[in-house]
């Protein structure tokens, strides 16, 4: 007698010798796709990626490239680079007092940022967590500064620390403080503390913000149960807030510090780096060889500084301190799927 052979479905489990189903190797979706479909998704990934990576190619790393070929040559920007120095400018630039006084005035920088700058963002961002009457107005207020370019705010500012007749002058003497007026930009131990200032009341905004954003992705579920539980406010802000804001706060910290590291547009447009190279940095002092006295090798060693600098920082920061974050965020991405 013939018998017909029984078509087993993907959705039938194959019976054994016991009658139960046979364990075998999981049959996923990608093993059901065909072999066309998979290449063609995969040539699509490609026809869309590609002109990512040449934009990538063109504008970031053929640049890199070049600054860090010219920097082997004593080069004034004319013509082709010929004068090859070797590894001069880097011995140059480690021997430079303007250039290590930049590395100091930046840690400087960098500190102010995340000690003074950083913790007022957050503490106003808290309060105009709170329902208040008029947040919405204080909110736009508060981040309107970060919106203003730099060149604005540095004029705005260079007329308000003007010596003698400055709004800052009168309104301190106004109040019996004008002993602690004086030269502001113009005084080497009050350039940069005054800077900051400038600084501060330009980008507290933007990370304001970003602690706003963080702050109403707390659930409001977690701060009733606390305060049934007899918990105060300092406690819950401690116990909840803060760790949950943590991926928020690491990601303000790491902006702010490449910030501080590149920082340039502002310094130039107050005080260009004076007086004495006391407000001066790293972009600034290349800007000065490059774009001043055409030193255009010696200013590409400076530019290959900065961008190692800002490349060991984002890769040792990547590694010991957004690990934990960009870990969760796979897991989240393959629960997901």
């Amino acid at each position: 007698m013939k018998t017909t052979p029984t078509r087993i479905s993907d959705e039938s489990p194959v019976s054994g010798p016991a009658g139960g189903p046979v364990e075998g190797p999981p049959r996923t979706f990608e093993n059901r796709r065909p072999l066309a479909q998979r290449v063609r998704d995969w040539c699509t990934a490609f026809a869309f990626t590609v002109p990512a990576l040449v934009l990538f190619g063109l504008f970031v790393l053929m640049p890199i490239l070049y600054a860090l070929y010219v920097s082997f040559f004593n080069w004034g920007g004319f013509g082709a680079p010929s004068d090859f120095t070797g590894a001069d400018n880097y011995v140059r630039l480690l021997g430079d007092p303007v250039f290590l006084g930049d590395l100091w005035r930046g840690l400087l920088l960098v500190l102010m940022s995340v000690g003074v700058q950083l913790p007022f963002a957050l503490a106003m961002a808290v309060l105009l967590n709170q329902k208040l009457r008029g947040r919405a107005f204080y909110r736009m207020l508060f981040f309107a500064p970060y919106v203003l370019s730099e060149v604005i705010t540095g004029v705005l500012f260079s007329m308000i620390f003007s010596p003698d007749d400055g709004l800052a002058d009168k309104v301190l003497g106004a109040i019996g403080l004008d002993h602690v007026g004086g030269l502001w930009f113009a005084d080497q131990d009050w350039v940069l503390p005054t800077l900051f200032l400038v600084m501060m009341w330009k980008y507290f905004g933007f990370h304001m913000m970003l602690y706003l954003a963080g702050l109403q992705s707390v659930p409001d579920e977690l701060h009733e149960a606390a305060r049934i539980d007899g918990a105060g406010p300092w406690q819950r802000f401690r116990h909840i807030t803060l760790p949950l804001l943590g991926p928020t706060i690491r990601i303000s910290v790491f902006l702010s510090v490449i910030g501080a590291i590149q920082l340039f547009d502002l310094v130039w447009v107050v005080t260009q780096g004076g007086p004495d190279h006391h407000s001066e940095t790293m972009a600034v002092t290349l800007f000065q060889f490059g774009f001043r006295r055409y030193q255009i090798g010696y200013a590409s060693a400076i530019s290959i500084a900065m961008f190692l600098i800002s490349l060991v920082f984002a890769l040792l920061y990547q590694r010991y301190v957004l690990r934990r974050d960009t870990e969760g965020a796979i897991t989240t991405m393959r629960g997901a799927r």
